[in-house]
């Protein structure tokens, strides 16, 4: 019975492309989440081991299968797609604040920063790298971010616990009180 819950859980996630919630999963299934998990486990393990060109990644609360991240640049040169841009200083401050503040609102992210970030912000909507997710209950109910599960995948995390503490953060961060404008990390590619 295992093979066949291992098949059919890699037929959807296959079919699917998208991240596919966990609790769908187990509805489809009938299944779970302990047995979706290990079953997502003994996939994963397979792909790895047997070195093959797909992985299989959680992400928070959803599965996705996607391209083994050493064959990115042949999966791009087949696929003619161009390598993302990398995302500016002001872009990672942005999204820094977001990670590890969120949900925050766009004055929020502008009293950290000093500046005006609606353009910032706004890119990174357009990247799905962070999301509207609701008003805060105040006068003139501003909109509050957070970020995606695109945002996981582009840094290689399941979750958003797996960020590093703030202490770690590079000494160039907006969060070790560096001036605005001098962080130096880049977007993966993905």
């Amino acid at each position: 019975m295992e093979h066949e819950i291992d098949s059919i859980l890699e037929s959807i996630l296959f079919a699917s492309g998208d991240p596919m919630p966990l609790s769908r999963l187990c509805a489809l299934l009938d299944r779970s989440e302990d047995d979706i998990l290990e079953a997502a486990r003994r996939l994963a393990d397979g792909y790895s081991f047997e070195r093959r060109g797909i992985r299989l990644l959680r992400l928070e609360d959803s599965l996705q299968l996607c391209s083994a991240p050493e064959n990115g640049e042949y999966v791009r040169r087949a696929l003619e797609t161009r390598k993302p841009p990398r995302l500016s200083p002001a872009a990672m401050e942005v999204l820094t604040i977001v990670a590890y503040f969120q949900p925050v609102t766009r004055t929020y992210i502008e009293q950290i920063r000093g500046v005006d970030s609606s353009y910032t912000v706004g890119l990174l909507v357009d990247r799905e790298l962070i999301e509207p997710c609701g008003r805060l209950d105040v006068p003139g109910r501003p909109t509050i971010y957070r970020t995606t599960p695109g945002f996981l995948r582009a840094f290689g995390l399941s979750s958003l616990d797996e960020l590093p503490e703030q202490e770690e953060l590079p000494q160039s961060s907006v969060l070790a009180g560096t001036a605005p404008g001098e962080l130096q990390m880049t977007l993966p590619e993905v």
